[in-house]
């Protein structure tokens, strides 16, 4: 009994100091998020004063060959489209495979391609 005794009073002992630890540990992480609020306030009101500045957004070749497509009234086929764009006949033909897949363009004839 008096072992036992013993025992449960070393956990006792070691159970506080570790609880001492935490509560050190514990009040330092709030100095840190306390020391750091500020700063990413500051950062906030930084970049919500100046504009921000678009990305330039590439232009793929899907996106001009969508371009020509959509700005025809009647539709356009592959030869128009080789000739606008200067690509091969295997890349037009394969773009508008993609972009038919997508869904952006329909076919209301064989070669012919429109918007939706």
């Amino acid at each position: 009994m008096k072992q036992l005794k013993r025992d449960l009073l070393a956990v006792l002992k070691s159970l506080k100091t570790m609880q001492q630890k935490a509560e050190r540990m514990m009040s330092r992480l709030e100095g840190l998020e306390k020391a750091s609020a500020p700063k990413k306030a500051a950062l906030k009101k930084a970049t919500s004063k100046g504009k921000a500045a678009k990305k330039s957004r590439r232009v793929t070749d899907t996106d001009k060959v969508l371009a020509i497509i959509r700005r025809s009234r009647k539709g356009v086929n592959v030869a128009i489209l080789k000739q606008k764009t200067g690509f091969k006949d295997a890349k037009v033909r394969s773009i508008v495979y993609n972009l038919k897949k997508q869904g952006k363009v329909i076919s209301p004839a064989k070669g012919l391609y429109t918007k939706p």
